[in-house]
């Protein structure tokens, strides 16, 4: 017997308000055909229609795959996936092209965020933990484009990620004493190598008295700590108005007594005010930051400040003196690793000195840790121990 259409009007409202399973509630919805459908039936068509009206609809299945990090769909339908070792594709085809704006509208209204012509791309938050960003034609001229990045509920722990391969017991423990030492510090490196993750896992490893304070465009960081206050981003409305920045945020945290203040991604001029903060005295700061390389860490941040007004010597100066070592991430075959440790200094270039990120510890294709030029600079950070 072919399942019941999807429900509409009062019953829609009842499905998406997360009304409770009942007899009386499978029978209206179902239209007294409840029991013709059997309870496993039942349980079935009321389990699709949710997933249809409150969440994912197909791709339902590829999120509740623990090993997922990524969704990507395509304007054809196509969907594809990352498991930590590379995108790949999936074996669920959301529909034709009109099939994928319709699920990259649905999705944007669950995330209470305006996706049409006039406003065709979004970033929003959908479940916690469930990151999305789409956007329509003539953005992109193949169909929508749906992304959804899938963060862990109760956030990533340290030796989760050792056990992940993302680094080893020498360099856990060197990254352990950044956060007990309230080192100010950046994680950085490139799209999807785990930046986040990594920062979450090493926040939850700061001392149970520390109030943190996260600011975040859209809420991704989930650090499992008893005392965090997460602020997050609006878009304007439909109006023109009522924006909320980072810049925004990272002001209203200085307000709220941060003990460490976390800038989930720096991206445009908030890089000002956050640098400015750690420069007033509120030690253990740290944030991530997309650089491709560790050298290129200080132009990528003089770049930021720049969107902010501020000039390239300024921006190092408050660079230099704010924070003290860099963490940079890639990805290999092997996965998601920290590749090296840096530490940000000073050298001689020519009539002036520059600021500069020098690797003071090295991942080498082994695993093994090396040691760099600023390893001792790196050691009299970290503390008795760290040599």
């Amino acid at each position: 017997m072919t399942a019941p259409g999807p429900p509409s009007g009062l019953l829609t409202s009842r499905l998406r308000s997360g009304a409770p399973p009942s007899a009386s509630l499978d029978a209206s919805l179902l239209g007294g055909r409840a029991a013709l459908l059997g309870d496993e039936g039942t349980a079935a068509t009321l389990s699709a229609w949710r997933s249809e009206l409150v969440g994912l609809g197909p791709l339902e299945e590829l999120a509740a795959d623990g090993a997922v990090t990524d969704i990507l769909v395509n304007g054809d339908g196509s969907t594809w996936v990352d498991r930590g070792d590379g995108v790949e594709p999936a074996a669920v085809q959301v529909g034709d092209a009109a099939a994928v704006r319709r699920l990259a509208v649905r999705l944007a209204g669950l995330a209470g965020r305006r996706l049409d012509d006039s406003q065709p791309w979004v970033d929003g938050e959908l479940a916690p933990g469930i990151r999305l960003h789409a956007v329509l034609p003539p953005i992109a001229p193949q169909g929508a484009q749906v992304s959804l990045r899938l963060g862990r509920r109760a956030g990533w722990t340290m030796e989760a990620l050792r056990r992940r391969g993302m680094f080893g017991e020498e360099l856990a423990d060197l990254l352990q004493r950044l956060v007990a030492r309230r080192v100010a510090f950046l994680v950085t490196g490139g799209t999807g190598t785990g930046k986040s993750s990594l920062l979450a896992a090493l926040l939850a490893s700061s001392d149970a008295r520390d109030r943190i304070v996260v600011v975040e465009d859209v809420r991704e960081l989930r650090v499992d700590h008893p005392h965090v206050v997460s602020l997050q981003g609006r878009s304007a409305n439909v109006e023109g108005v009522g924006a909320v920045t980072l810049v925004d945020l990272v002001r209203q945290a200085l307000r709220m007594r941060p003990d460490r203040l976390v800038v989930g991604e720096a991206r445009g001029a908030e890089v000002r005010e956050f640098l400015a903060s750690l420069n007033t005295g509120h030690e253990g700061g740290c944030g991530t930051l997309h650089a491709n390389r560790l050298r290129d860490v200080p132009a990528r941040v003089a770049a930021l400040a720049a969107l902010a007004g501020l000039d390239e010597a300024a921006a190092m100066v408050q660079f230099g003196s704010a924070v003290s070592v860099v963490v940079h991430l890639s990805r290999r075959r092997a996965g998601r690793l920290v590749e090296c440790l840096g530490v940000v200094g000073q050298e001689d270039a020519g009539p002036r000195r520059r600021v500069v990120v020098t690797a003071a510890a090295t991942v080498g294709a082994d695993g093994g840790l090396a040691r760099g030029p600023a390893w001792n600079r790196l050691a009299a950070l970290l503390g008795p121990g760290a040599t």
